[in-house]
């Protein structure tokens, strides 16, 4: 299975009257923090209307289950779990399994068992297919998902199938409200709900293929210079990195390109709808920068230090930037996206847009199933947890830094040795603060866990090996006609730092619900694991 989970927004974000029969759920996913806004749903349609504003985003071919729980007389959203369905149907229930065990003892662990729940089936119809045909082919994981969970004696109260702008309950066979043709679903955004979702300050995102178009290599005519970019800067790069004096002066080259690009993107005059914007940031960035820069952040700790730019006006450029990078990241190239997808699913996540966070690690993990970065922040955004944490990791490292960078030059301006700067690291407590001790790294882990892999186009390899003593691992990239060309994995810290600033330290918050092997199970409660995908490899941490 090629699936992809999550589940997003808060634990209490609706508060209703406990369902009055199988089939009805009463429920207001829109609230003040007061509890002064409700909006209370007790019908089919009103639920099917209510799925974008409990997830943020419109699914498509999902599974999507919403736990809920009594809470004073009232039944109470809890988490949400969202699954790609399977396209083989004897792996629907396995994938249903999945789903609901993840969900149900999730929720468990916090303290807030579901006591039922509320099941969506979301796709659309195939070549010849209608709404109806999907609907009727969907029944058999309906039922599955109804039996997983009254295994955990957690009752479906309801199971929807949304399709061809049409729903259709499995719960109900009366025809007068739920008639065999279904029923249409209502205009965006001109519900009740709608309107009190808007109120509340909640946004629907549109789409989870659009968010991810963001972030997603680009198929253009430009693919084959850019493909030609990466190999000639890898050609020229491998030596200098493989070299200690060498990485320290990729390092802040990286660096410095990065903030000269950062600054051109802020100053570009405004334009109007998301895919404009990332047009205009794609023609701002050239073929041999963003090589340099895809290759540059390779590096650990220069992706450490270009992590700092998390907050303010540098957020917003720097994502910006990130999301530049990871669509140049074209074949045979697609496993170093990882890097720049995990500091943009960083720099949103420490700027409060979770939903994209979530997504843009779960697409690192796709591209790198054993990227560790990407892994420890996805474990902490989807436990719920203050990113501020890690910032202020990251702060005292700018902080060590500029200390240091002082020092250097002093003693190099009185004929003195230059001071060599480490890594501003954080130590395991920090760590083991940042995240659950369960999915936390051991420090040996921290220290050796980055795979090296080999490519060609078309078809991609990879092979896994300690670090070597001196702390240097390399990962290569092949190409039929240029077999040396490759990616260098430096282990040890390298020099230089952003002009006239600070150094960020490495922040390495235990985040993940991936495992090793890159098959991603369900995490309730506000988490999301990443995709088991076919469109990237793997990198090391």
């Amino acid at each position: 299975m090629t699936n992809h989970s999550e589940t997003t927004g808060s634990f209490e974000n609706g508060d209703t009257p406990n369902a009055a029969k199988p089939g009805r759920v009463d429920a207001a996913p829109c609230e003040s923090p007061g509890d002064e806004h409700q909006v209370t749903l007790r019908t089919p349609a009103e639920l099917a209307d209510a799925l974008p504003y409990l997830l943020g985003y419109r699914p498509e071919d999902s599974i999507v289950l919403a736990a809920l729980r009594d809470r004073d007389g009232r039944g109470r959203f809890g988490g949400r779990a969202r699954l790609g369905i399977p396209a083989n149907p004897d792996d629907w229930a396995g994938a249903a399994g999945q789903l609901v065990h993840g969900l149900v003892h999730g929720s468990e662990q916090r303290g807030a068992r579901p006591e039922q729940m509320v099941a969506y089936l979301c796709q659309e119809p195939g070549p010849g297919e209608t709404g109806r045909d999907v609907m009727e082919r969907l029944r058999p994981l309906a039922q599955t998902l109804r039996v997983e969970c009254g295994a955990l004696d957690v009752p479906v109260v309801e199971a929807l199938c949304i399709s061809a702008g049409r729903f259709w309950s499995y719960c109900c066979d009366e025809e007068a409200c739920c008639p065999a043709a279904g029923l249409p679903m209502g205009l965006p955004g001109t519900s009740v709900l709608a309107a009190a979702a808007t109120y509340a300050g909640i946004q629907v995102r549109g789409s989870l293929r659009e968010l991810r178009a963001r972030m997603l290599p680009r198929q253009t005519a430009a693919v084959d210079g850019q493909a030609a970019a990466l190999d000639a800067a890898a050609t020229t790069l491998v030596s200098r990195i493989l070299d200690a004096d060498g990485r320290s002066e990729v390092a802040r080259e990286t660096l410095e390109t990065a903030e000269r690009v950062m600054r051109r993107l802020a100053e570009a005059p405004p334009v109007s709808g998301v895919p404009a914007e990332d047009l205009r940031d794609d023609q701002l960035l050239g073929d041999e920068e963003a090589a340099a820069l895809i290759l540059g952040l390779q590096d650990r700790t220069t992706r450490d230090r270009a992590a700092a730019w998390m907050e303010g006006d540098e957020a917003a450029a720097a994502m910006r930037l990130w999301r530049a990078l990871a669509r140049r990241c074209v074949v045979p190239y697609g496993e170093h996206a990882a890097a720049p997808l995990t500091l943009a699913g960083w720099v949103a996540w420490s700027t409060g847009d979770e939903l994209e966070a979530r997504e843009a690690l779960a697409m690192a993990l796709g591209a790198d199933p054993d990227y560790l970065f990407a892994r420890l922040l996805h474990q902490a955004c989807n436990e719920g947890l203050d990113p501020e944490s890690i910032r202020r990791c990251l702060r005292e490292g700018r902080k060590a830094d500029a200390h240091t960078e002082g020092r250097a030059k002093n003693d190099e301006g009185h004929g003195g040795a230059p001071v060599e700067r480490g890594s501003a690291e954080p130590s395991s407590a920090e760590l083991s603060s940042a995240a659950p001790s369960s999915a936390a790294p051991s420090s040996a882990e921290l220290s050796s866990a980055a795979p090296s892999s080999a490519g060609q186009p078309g078809r991609r390899r990879r092979s896994r090996a300690l670090a070597p003593a001196h702390g240097v691992r390399r990962r290569t990239r092949a190409r039929t006609h240029e077999p040396s060309a490759g990616i260098v994995r430096p282990r040890t810290p390298s020099e230089g730092g952003r002009p006239g600033s600070t150094r960020p330290g490495r922040a390495r918050p235990d985040a993940s619900g991936t495992a090793a092997t890159g098959r991603q199970g369900p995490l309730p409660e506000g988490t999301r694991t990443g995709e088991r995908g076919t469109d990237g490899d793997s990198e090391g941490s």
